[in-house]
């Protein structure tokens, strides 16, 4: 272990996806792993925090989707050589998870991170990609026996698309548990619309999930026992 070094590496891998340093990524990635330090710390305090950064920047409207694209390409090649490495904190994950972001909206950075961390957790998690048609994502949610539906939006012009989504999925499948994030989505949101979860970020949505999953467990396992 070097964690004299670990520090400056996060930086720099934290840099190289804010000035999309697609070139170099894949060195500095290897040469923190090369030192033993934690996979997990890289995602979470090197390349994540520098996407967050960008995303300022393009608010700010200092970076354009060019700009964008290209850090978001930077930061898929970093995760791509840390997910083998990358551990999970819960143990024995099980269930099943539809995940999306909704119709209208391209935007899926977010949406892909949290996929991974379920995947990296053991769950069976079906991706409809981005910009998702509300009817595919009814329907897709209700063919399957998922356990949970997630639904992400970037954009405020967008995320109303869930408040309708999740009328319909209540009105169909009354036990089927849905979790709602994205940036301009607040916990509020979710109590109006009747979501089960809300989660800001990938760590969170992680920590929601197995929650709303262990309470399904649990009242599976009370209705067995009253049969």
């Amino acid at each position: 272990m070097s964690p004299n070094k670990e520090g400056p590496l996060l930086k720099a891998l934290k840099d190289a996806v804010i000035n999309f340093d697609s070139e170099n990524i894949a060195a500095l990635c290897q040469e923190y792993l090369d030192l033993g330090l934690d996979a997990n710390k890289a995602v979470f305090d090197g390349l994540i925090p520098g996407m967050l950064e960008v995303g300022r920047l393009y608010e700010e409207q200092v970076y354009f989707i060019p700009e964008m694209l290209m850090c978001a390409e930077t930061l898929y090649k970093g995760l791509e050589i840390f997910q083998p490495h990358m551990t999970s904190t819960i143990q024995n994950a099980s269930g099943k998870i539809l995940i999306g972001v909704v119709e209208g909206d391209v935007h899926d950075i977010g949406k892909n991170l949290v996929r991974m961390m379920f995947e990296i957790s053991g769950y069976d998690v079906t991706d409809l990609g981005r910009d998702v048609p509300t009817e595919l994502f009814f329907k897709e949610a209700l063919k399957n026996d998922y356990d949970l539906v997630c639904m992400s939006s970037m954009m405020s012009t967008t995320m109303y698309e869930m408040k309708g989504l999740i009328k319909k999925l209540k009105e169909k499948k009354p036990d089927l548990k849905v979790m709602i994030g994205g940036s301009p989505v607040t916990k509020l949101h979710a109590i109006k619309w009747r979501a089960d979860g809300y989660a800001p970020d990938a760590h969170k949505a992680l920590a929601v999930v197995q929650q709303l999953l262990n309470t399904i467990k649990l009242i599976d396992e009370q209705r067995k026992r009253n049969l």
